[in-house]
């Protein structure tokens, strides 16, 4: 699967949970259709503090189109945490921080391996 982007109305819709949680983290797992990342599903069990969140990945549906994760920083801080460079490569090759105050530019994708990477918005 090589993925071209995001989708504009995912990016959106998870800087809106991101709002609406906020001081809370939120997380979940990003699904892709031909390339593009345009879904993000919340797993059962899911638990969430103003300080992390917790994905039960037992809970994680077997699926081809598992493209990452998605995960808010309600600090703003844009960088993956020692938690989440733990939590990358067990899900996916991208993963995306969103971070307060949830606007367009406050947001980024990494790899597995923590490398920022460029993600394009598309539509």
């Amino acid at each position: 699967m090589k993925i071209r982007g995001i989708s504009r109305d995912l990016l959106e819709l998870l800087l809106e949970v991101g709002r609406d949680r906020h001081p809370y983290e939120f997380a979940g797992i990003l699904r892709e259709t031909d390339g593009v990342i345009d879904e993000f599903n919340l797993l059962p069990g899911t638990v969430s503090s103003e300080t992390s969140a917790s994905l039960f990945l037992d809970m994680m549906p077997l699926d081809t189109h598992v493209a990452g994760s998605a995960h808010s920083h309600p600090n703003g801080a844009l960088i993956p945490s020692d938690a989440d460079l733990s939590f990358f490569p067990r899900v996916g090759r991208f993963h995306l921080i969103i971070g307060y105050p949830y606007t367009g530019e406050n947001w980024r994708c990494f790899r597995a391996n923590g490398n920022p990477t460029e993600m394009e918005v598309i539509g």
